[in-house]
């Protein structure tokens, strides 16, 4: 067996073992939000017979009658998973780079195992320090989808790059993209999430519904807009560096640090909506639903950068190697 065709088998444990941990995240949110329903029904019950016998009984309150924290098994096998896939993604990626002879994120099929990677990485180490384990069925789900998605549409094989990539800059640049990209993943999952919630909060008829409870569970709308701004303020700090790199690089490989091309477009376009973002929530008040928004037109931007401007504009940037002999850089 060759390493190239290892690295793919890899990346196919990898979404194996995440799609696993996407049900047991769903599994330990479910279970979580039927254990406080009972727990609100039993502190009810004490209410309504104290009620009855009389001015000296004592109302146990809702802490009070809340069982102790069962252990969550569930979650347990949750982030085993998330952390036996993302190892097998890693080992795939290095095997990918080490078949093709180069650093392995050079066209769409490298950056989607690479950002999925990143993304894993983000949400794994923000639970390091935090309990953030309801973002865990959205992470993996998206990374199960990008992973495959990969897998079936954007794999190509494992070769060398075009000579205007074959520089240090490949691995600065388009490394620092592809990290922006992983944290602006999370903070899209967290803004969705806010929406959701917020929309149940005020009695959205279709929300109320039972198979949505699972929203009780997660944080208010106000600690996800919090969450979601911090991340994307991490991210658009690495995206400012990501264009002004790919300016440097410019330079360097055509003679001129900006030429309007679809990709640098598109990643100023990706800039600006982001800096519209920070700039509304902090100085305009622009916050909950209409940030939350405002983050998700931005992702969608992202994505559109990543699939759109390689698929369907020719340009110095579009270097997807799916219609060409060579790879380039995503």
């Amino acid at each position: 067996m060759q390493i190239a065709e290892l690295s793919v088998l890899l990346v196919w444990g990898a979404a194996t073992a995440l799609t696993i941990a996407l049900v047991a995240f769903a599994i330990d949110l479910g279970r979580r939000t039927e254990a406080r329903a009972d727990a609100h029904a039993e502190a009810r019950t004490p209410a309504a017979v104290g009620a009855a016998s009389g001015p000296t009984s004592t109302i146990p309150s809702t802490q009070d009658a809340a069982p102790a924290p069962a252990r969550r098994r569930a979650a347990g096998i949750a982030m085993s998973t998330t952390w036996l896939g993302t190892a097998l993604l890693l080992v795939a990626i290095v095997l990918r780079g080490v078949a093709a002879g180069r650093t392995p994120w050079a066209n769409m099929y490298e950056f989607t195992l690479v950002g999925s990677f990143m993304a894993l990485a983000v949400f794994l180490g923000m639970n390091l320090r935090k309990d953030f384990k309801f973002l865990g069925a959205f992470v993996t789900g998206l990374t199960v989808l990008f992973l495959v998605l990969g897998l079936n549409v954007f794999y190509v094989a494992a070769t060398g790059v075009q000579p205007a990539l074959q520089n240090y800059w490949l691995v600065i640049h388009v490394g620092v993209a592809i990290s922006a990209t992983g944290i602006f993943t999370v903070a899209f999952v967290a803004s969705v999430l806010q929406l959701l919630r917020d929309s149940r909060d005020t009695g959205s008829p279709y929300l109320l519904r039972p198979g949505f409870r699972w929203l009780d569970r997660v944080p208010t709308p106000t600690s996800l807009e919090a969450l979601s701004f911090r991340l994307n303020a991490v991210g658009f700090v690495l995206w400012t560096f990501t264009i002004i790199g790919g300016a440097i690089w410019a330079e360097h490989a055509w003679g001129r640090y900006w030429g309007w091309d679809p990709k640098e477009v598109w990643s100023f376009v990706i800039w600006v909506v982001y800096a519209a973002y920070l700039h509304a929530r902090t100085t305009r008040g622009w916050d909950g639903r209409r940030a939350a928004w405002f983050v998700i037109v931005g992702y969608l931007c992202v994505l559109f950068n990543f699939t759109g401007v390689n698929l369907i504009f020719n340009g110095k940037h579009s270097y997807s190697g799916l219609n060409t002999d060579t790879t380039g850089g995503a």
